[in-house]
């Protein structure tokens, strides 16, 4: 049964719905995602600028400086930002003991598909031009920032550049074509995530004569063969479930070492709590703990989030 602070996940998705749907509703704050996050004690924030992409370094007391996360916020590729997500891989960073580099690329529908990747990609060159060795930097992304997370990679490996040592992905939004059996399953359980709405989300992105079905978009019709590790949380009682199970189905068919979590009870991007809900927090620390020795860093030993 998921906890009392837990449920302050549902409130959100379930206000984000009616903000979406009811007349008079009134628009969702976008920047109230956010408040879903405690602030991590210990870091420190500054903004940058990566190869021409606004970012924010997180910058954890006593982390390793040579050690990075590449961390691509979600929002269905509409919304987010580096403001709303800056607490959620600031816990992330501190329980890992490295920086994390949060980076704001462009939106749609004012910048469609390739916008986000070709920002992602140049944010990564943008690291490994700052010196930063691609086995110390692993990404992590949530919702369409775990796809962005996957198609980077991709894109980067088209332009000859080395992969990073892993990717952590939360909720990972990889069919932009919503097929996945959990839409119908989980239904009656997430208040947001419909198919019809992703789908609509998704055109929004793809633009017009987009195809849902480029890999550099939806990567779940990618080659993922010669990927770093993947680490893949998601909770089971959202829809895009089952874009999970597909995508440790296809990586573990392509050679690629993956492991898949699913957290009972638990809706889209629950990591958000971080600070505030146990199973946010045991979520992070999972996956801080999976990600060290990818660093080259000894396993955790506390869980790092407060």
């Amino acid at each position: 049964m998921p906890s009392r602070q837990a449920e302050a996940v549902r409130r959100h998705w379930t206000a984000a719905r009616r903000a979406m749907v009811e007349p008079g509703a009134g628009p969702l704050d976008d920047e109230s995602w956010g408040d879903l996050t405690a602030e991590p004690r210990e870091v420190d924030y500054a903004e940058t600028d990566a190869g021409g992409v606004p970012a924010m370094w997180a910058s954890p007391k006593r982390s390793a400086d040579d050690r990075v996360l590449l961390c691509m916020h979600g929002g269905g590729y509409l919304s987010g930002s580096i403001y709303t997500h800056r607490k959620m891989f600031g816990h992330l960073a501190k329980a890992t003991g490295t920086r994390a580099l949060v980076f704001g690329y462009r939106l749609a529908p004012a910048h469609t598909h390739p916008a986000q990747v070709d920002d992602a990609t140049a944010v990564y060159r943008w690291l490994l031009d700052q010196g930063i060795r691609a086995d110390r930097i692993a990404f992590a992304g949530d919702s369409a920032g775990g796809g962005l997370a996957i198609t980077t990679q991709l894109r980067a490996r088209q332009r000859g550049l080395p992969l990073p040592a892993a990717a952590l992905l939360i909720s990972p939004w990889v069919d932009l074509e919503a097929n996945g059996e959990s839409y119908a399953t989980n239904r009656d359980r997430d208040p947001f995530f419909l198919q019809e709405s992703v789908r609509q989300f998704a055109g929004i992105f793809l633009g017009p004569g987009g195809d849902p079905r480029d890999p550099l978009a939806g990567p779940i019709h990618a080659d993922l063969s010669g990927l770093g590790p993947l680490y893949i949380q998601v909770g089971g009682d959202e829809t895009l479930l089952d874009d999970a199970r597909r995508l440790d189905e296809y990586a573990r068919k392509a050679g690629v070492d993956v492991q898949l979590d699913v957290f009972p009870g638990m809706l889209h991007t629950f990591q958000m709590a971080a600070g505030r809900a146990p199973e946010a927090d045991e979520a992070v620390r999972r996956m801080a703990s999976w990600v060290r020795p990818k660093l080259g860093l000894e396993p955790l030993t506390t869980s790092g989030t407060d």
